[in-house]
């Protein structure tokens, strides 16, 4: 039986992290599981070589933060753009990683022209699928046998657990989603097929994602499994609350797969609101708050790998704390490594974790 790890955490709490640094994630993760980071362009480009040497040597798999998006793939009806996603995917078959497509249909990131009509009206529902058609063939079909899996759709549900009112629900109607997986399958019927999205650890929400999923398993649609975003806070979710999101989703018979994770250490505050507490961490990290994040990572790595059965990925939105989108002109420290590339306490929470659960 595997616990949770919180007095892991504690134990390591004196340790300094570069005492693991010459130790790789991606070979400690049990059988089965993969570990991944979101690189951006600079990275798969090369530019950023310190941080090249870290994803290579620490990480078995990759998503792209935008460049496999729709409007980067796709800035116009009638052009397609894939120099970027090129460098992405080569960057990973070189390396020999599972490399991930994130994602094929959104309501974020997608040209206004999407969801234009001749006429200037709101286009209609064939000329949607048309358009959502002929996306989806040309570019899963251009990395047809190098891409493994694609976030098919993202955030199609909204936190009550009803479809999300999205240009593409709204223009096509609630099988849209069915569609995108029909198409997506078309263009690489050997490619995994992803739902991801956010909050899951709301009931409500959960909830609709399950429905979602059971009627894409009931029209016997392709799907392989469902990416909990796990963009967190460091007290909220409860660590009972992850669980019970994980277990209730592995409940469909589907992978799970933590695709976006973070651990957010900003307070939500409304804008315009004091600096000093909107960005409370801007000369630095208290040692309290470094441990206590250390903590948090190794009490959701304790859940991940209980349920080592169920769960097959957990990737990392960002590789430092300097390259986390959650920056948003503050501060954040959400991530292993700190703004010099240096592995944090966190590190080392994840890695004692891994090392307790072999």
């Amino acid at each position: 039986m595997i616990r949770y790890m919180t007095s892991v955490a504690v134990a390591l709490a004196v340790l300094p992290a570069a005492a693991h640094q010459d130790v790789a994630l991606k070979d400690l993760m049990p059988k089965g599981m993969v570990i991944g980071v979101a690189i951006n362009q600079r990275q798969f480009d090369g530019a950023d070589a310190a941080a090249v040497e870290i994803i290579t040597k620490q990480f078995n798999q990759i998503s792209p933060e935008n460049v496999l998006k729709f409007q980067p793939t796709q800035p116009a009806a009638d052009r397609y753009s894939f120099d970027a996603a090129d460098r992405y995917v080569q960057f990973g078959l070189d390396r020999h990683m599972e490399v991930v497509g994130h994602n094929l249909v959104w309501h974020s990131q997608t040209g206004a022209w999407v969801f234009q009509g001749a006429d200037g009206k709101p286009a209609d529902r064939d000329t949607l699928l048309a358009r959502m058609r002929d996306h989806i063939r040309t570019v899963v079909g251009r990395y047809k046998g190098k891409i493994h899996g694609w976030d098919v759709v993202n955030e199609a549900i909204d936190e009550d657990g009803s479809m999300r009112q999205s240009p593409w629900q709204v223009g096509i109607g609630d099988d849209y989603v069915a569609k995108a997986f029909e198409f997506a399958h078309d263009a690489d019927p050997d490619a995994e097929l992803y739902y991801n999205d956010f909050n899951l650890e709301k009931p409500a929400k959960r909830a609709g994602v399950i429905k979602l999923v059971r009627d894409l398993q009931a029209r016997k649609l392709r799907i392989d499994g469902i990416g909990n975003q796990a963009h967190w806070r460091l007290e909220t979710p409860a660590i009972d609350e992850i669980e019970q999101a994980l277990v209730d989703l592995h409940g469909t018979g589907l992978k799970v797969m933590y695709s976006e994770l973070d651990i957010n250490l900003l307070p939500n505050t409304p804008r315009g609101a004091d600096p000093a507490t909107a960005n409370p961490y801007a000369s630095g990290l208290p040692d309290e708050i470094q441990q206590q994040l250390a903590r948090r990572y190794a009490d959701v790595f304790g859940v991940f790998l209980k349920h080592r059965d169920a769960v097959t990925r957990v990737t990392f939105w960002g590789l430092s704390d300097a390259d986390s989108w959650l920056n948003r002109g503050r501060m954040n420290y959400p991530l292993l490594w700190d703004r010099r590339r240096q592995p944090k306490p966190a590190f080392s929470a994840v890695v004692e974790a891994l090392k307790h659960a072999r």
